[in-house]
């Protein structure tokens, strides 16, 4: 598959895994609107690659898996208060539709607009280096899909400590595993290898039964996770402070944080 928009993509024809990388080191692995929608045609395209079982999604460097949107995006906003255009919706494997398992391999920060590609995988392993924290609270816009997503995954105080925290602290990789957010820590740098060793796993096994227990298990959660979704929008919207407002508590507040 060819790469492109920021998106890297290895495929293994013998091992049937995939491996999905977020490709802009540089910017903490940040996604412009290209890469959305590279990242949505990937995820579609793989469902159509009978080679593909399994698939692993990283990002480049060690720095950060991904620090969500790139600031320097814009995006025009209807007028209605009842409708907002999110880029990051369509980001991730459920989205669309695709119900091969996929892992994430976590080094480094991920934060905010991450969660929407790691609310959408199977399971996550991080180094110990990882570190998760949501800044959304902190400059003034509301944590609704991201929240959303982390709520499927973390205890709800612990979810709601880190929403609501802001860039104040940031939960260490083995806080994440203690709580259930990372199935498996590894060493700092060995995310990657442990994530491929487990696809590998799982592509080895008949696809059709694979597919259909992933499909179980998120069904489990769908029907909560959906109409919490559809609220979203409306609270983004009303909660939200102008770009100019978001802009000034940015600038005023980029500094420290207490890891826990």
């Amino acid at each position: 598959m060819s790469p492109g928009g920021g998106i890297r993509v290895e495929t293994g024809k013998e091992s049937g895994v995939a491996v999905v990388t977020l490709d802009r080191a540089a910017k903490h692995n940040a996604i412009t609107l290209e890469m959305a929608d590279r990242l949505a045609a990937v995820w579609r395209e793989f469902r159509h690659d009978d080679t593909v079982r399994a698939v692993v999604v990283t990002g480049a460097g060690s720095a950060a898996f991904c620090t969500g949107i790139d600031r320097s995006v814009e995006v025009p906003q209807p007028s209605s208060p009842y409708t907002i255009d999110d880029p990051l919706i369509s980001i991730g494997p459920k989205a669309n539709d695709l119900w091969k398992p996929v892992v994430a391999a976590v080094e480094g920060m991920a934060c905010g607009g991450a969660f929407y590609l790691l609310g959408e995988v199977e399971f996550l392993v991080a180094g110990e280096g990882a570190t998760f924290f949501d800044p959304h609270t902190t400059y003034g816009m509301v944590s609704a899909f991201e929240t959303i997503h982390m709520a499927q995954r973390m205890p709800f105080g612990e979810v709601a400590r880190m929403a609501l925290m802001g860039t104040a602290e940031r939960i260490s990789a083995r806080r994440a595993y203690e709580t259930g957010l990372v199935s498996e820590l590894t060493e700092t740098g060995g995310a990657l290898d442990a994530a491929r060793r487990a696809a590998a796993v799982i592509a080895a096994y008949p696809t059709e039964a694979v597919q259909g227990t992933v499909r179980a298990l998120w069904s489990a959660q769908g029907s909560a996770r959906a109409q919490a979704l559809a609220h979203a929008p409306h609270l983004v919207t009303l909660g939200n402070l102008p770009a100019d407002r978001q802009a000034e508590l940015f600038t005023r507040r980029s500094g420290g944080h207490r890891l826990r």
